[in-house]
């Protein structure tokens, strides 16, 4: 990567609040989250976007290609509702799929609600970038971040992205004991 500061995207999907009729919530806890958990310089390229699927995926497309974003965290659209899109954008723009992604996020939501079977949340790769699709609700944003970002790093390392370090009072990221910091 050539950039020195780290970049993240962080995209709401919603119809409502991309027309001003609903407050987004969902990105601000983001990132919220991101900068209690990260310690490494970084920087935020927010998106606001409808339920529309080819618009998602442009947006995806984008920070992930243009913009060089290492990590783009989505949220919304991830439910059964007609207009919930955000996993098929994401499907459709990623080289690999991270089915335990959405299975940890899914197993850490049922302890809270009983419909977090309804949640099709999901991760994948494309090129150096990892994308995570959560939920809207700020609440279950922070408990699927607790749950999968200590892997988070890694596959970023895996994906020859930067070097993320994590708040070890927030949450200690795993690596495995041979990874080692680039230029150590």
């Amino acid at each position: 990567m050539t950039q020195q500061t780290i970049r993240i995207g962080i995209v709401t999907i919603s119809d409502r609040a991309s027309r001003g009729e609903y407050e987004d919530l969902g990105g601000p806890a983001i990132r919220a989250w991101l900068e209690e958990a990260l310690v490494s310089p970084w920087q935020a390229v927010t998106r606001l976007v409808a339920d529309e699927q080819l618009e998602v995926e442009v947006v995806l497309k984008s920070l992930c290609d243009d913009e060089e974003c290492c990590l783009v965290v989505t949220t919304g659209g991830t439910g059964p509702a007609p207009r919930d899109i955000t996993p098929e954008a994401t499907r459709a723009v990623c080289d690999k799929i991270l089915d335990g992604f959405g299975e940890q996020m899914r197993a850490v939501s049922l302890q809270y609600v009983p419909t977090a079977i309804l949640s099709r949340q999901m991760a994948g790769v494309r090129g150096s970038s990892l994308i995570i699709n959560l939920p809207g609700k700020p609440s279950a944003i922070k408990e699927c971040l607790d749950a999968v970002f200590p892997a988070v790093p890694y596959c970023i390392d895996l994906i020859e992205g930067p070097w993320l370090e994590t708040n070890p009072e927030v949450l200690v990221a795993f690596r495995p004991k041979h990874a080692k910091k680039p230029g150590e």
